[in-house]
């Protein structure tokens, strides 16, 4: 069986879980206490010398990186539905687990860490920039669409979805935006969607 490992707190960790429940995918959960730094002591550095949550376990074998997970998972189960096999259609979704990675992680993830976790060597004012360009673009790309590429679902839209949707811990307001909300309450209403504190006042904080 897989095992992931991570906290009940992080995005990352959470996309990783969605996608699973979305597959239909079970696993077993393994909280890796990053408030108490669990992730930087020498049992978890072995398995991931970066010290970064989630991780991914199966017969010994193991994956980090979130984005590169979501690409593992969708991938391995081969019908396409989440991850194309075309590969100018793959490059279009993969396009969008680079902006989460990128843009995403430095606007609205960044700005959580500060006001949520109180990382205050993250300059605000630059994470609240990058937040509204990010925010801006997803706006405009949703103006005419009900998900990020392909007409359905697919990983681009796991990938990106958790830290924009908590955006409000990070003092960024989504009213402005309309059409992100939208997608956001249709990514919620996908079968076998999950719930992340935060996120849902019902949430529980382990899967």
């Amino acid at each position: 069986m897989l095992r992931l490992h991570g906290h009940e707190l992080s995005g990352n960790s959470y996309k990783v879980r969605l996608l699973l429940a979305l597959l239909g995918v079970p696993y077993e959960w393994v909280r890796v206490d990053l408030m108490q730094g669990e992730h930087k002591q020498a049992a978890f550095l072995a398995l991931n010398p970066f010290g970064q949550v989630p991780l991914l376990e199966e017969d010994g074998t193991t994956l980090s990186d979130a984005q590169a997970i979501l690409f593992y998972l969708a991938a391995r189960q081969g019908d396409g539905q989440w991850l194309p096999a075309d590969p100018l259609e793959q490059a279009r979704v993969v396009r969008w687990l680079s902006t989460a990675a990128g843009e995403v992680r430095q606007g609205p993830e960044s700005a959580r860490l500060h006001h949520l976790f109180g990382v205050k060597a993250i300059p605000i004012e630059r994470a609240q920039e990058k937040a509204a360009f990010i925010l801006d673009q997803l706006e405009r790309h949703l103006g005419d669409r009900d998900w990020l590429e392909l007409d359905r679902p697919t990983i681009a839209d796991v990938a990106v979805f958790p830290y924009v949707a908590l955006a409000g811990d990070g003092g960024i307001d989504l009213a402005p935006y309309p059409n992100v909300l939208a997608w956001i309450d249709r990514i919620q209403a996908l079968p076998g969607y999950v719930p992340m504190k935060g996120l849902d006042a019902t949430a529980e904080t382990q899967p």
